[in-house]
């Protein structure tokens, strides 16, 4: 199996009037051609941010202050932004979390639909009609091309992330990035648009990231996990690994704090206290102030993400 994509030590930096903050630190992982793989943790954590740097989405006052993205073999970070306009949208696209902030309200679904197509392919209107039905039709939006002539208005929630999903996909792209594709849906379309993500990706071999801060969600859809926390990935390994066995202590928490891992009528548990700011992060381990296991060393010595005994990796003083 080839390597779609591979991040190195990417860092991203917001300079702030309150001064520089860190917002993505020293992050790596690495992604084969069909893989699905998950970014989890709390908000703040830096999940979106790395999603947006990967295509270079990062706007001032951010920028990429240091690291590597190669796609498919190609430094991402060393494109002009014409160079990078040719491979967002088009090999590697993205789904945002709230479809009504992603689609046009003004214009059609068929315009928006050709648009995106024609900004990547010299290919006739006509023919690029035919695509946006045929594209529809695989995202199970019935009567496709009656959708075409609609409005974003027009469309219940479930149906615009669909057409959502939609565009994304109408340039064929090897890799996806969906950033909490279901947030702003009720629980029924969540499980249908999960679903409809994980059959696309095995059906069109496509990679995708899956940016999410529920792990049960993930859980269902990809192979692998890297849990993030104040910037950085505080534990990564295969899916079934991390859920069920769960070596860091903030992984441990997540976990959890899920009511399906708790009998009826208990209480949840909860991770005390709340997530630095980035102005704000303790010396050492940036989870310490939160966490029942922390010692000494803790407080002074941040831990690095090294391999375990069990195969994943861990960034953890107390975990072998």
């Amino acid at each position: 199996m080839k390597t779609l994509l591979e991040v190195d030590n990417l860092t991203v930096r917001f300079s702030l009037r309150a001064g520089e903050i860190t917002a993505v630190d020293q992050v790596d992982f690495k992604l084969q051609e069909g893989e699905r793989f998950g970014l989890v943790g709390e908000s703040g954590a830096g999940k979106s941010v790395t999603g947006f740097a990967l295509i270079n989405l990062i706007s001032k006052p951010g920028y990429i202050a240091g690291g590597s993205v190669r796609f498919q073999g190609n430094e991402l970070t060393a494109l002009t932004d014409e160079q990078i306009r040719r491979v967002r949208g088009n090999d590697i696209c993205m789904i945002f979390q709230d479809p009504m902030m992603t689609l046009n309200p003004v214009l059609t679904i068929g315009t928006q639909m050709v648009e995106t197509l024609q900004a990547h392919r010299s290919i006739s209107t006509k023919e690029a009609k035919r695509a946006a039905v045929e594209t529809l039709r695989k995202v199970q939006i019935p009567s496709p091309e009656r959708r075409l002539r609609q409005y974003p208005h027009e469309l219940s929630g479930g149906m615009r992330q669909r057409v959502v999903i939609a565009v994304a996909l109408i340039t064929s792209p090897s890799l996806i990035i969906a950033d909490e594709p279901t947030t702003a849906l009720d629980v029924t379309i969540q499980a249908e648009i999960m679903a409809l993500l994980l059959s696309l990706c095995k059906d069109e071999n496509m990679g995708l990231i899956l940016i999410t801060h529920d792990l049960a969600v993930v859980s269902q859809v990809t192979q692998r996990i890297a849990v993030m926390y104040a910037g950085r990935i505080v534990e990564v390994g295969a899916t079934d690994d991390i859920v069920k066995h769960p070596r860091h202590p903030y992984t441990i928490g997540l976990l959890s704090a899920l009511p399906q891992n708790k009998p009826r009528g208990q209480r949840l548990d909860q991770i005390r206290g709340v997530m630095p700011t980035l102005l704000d992060i303790p010396p050492g381990c940036p989870f310490n102030e939160r966490c029942d296991r922390a010692q000494e060393i803790c407080r002074r010595q941040r831990p690095g993400l090294e391999w375990k005994q069990h195969g994943g990796r861990v960034a953890c003083h107390f975990v072998e």
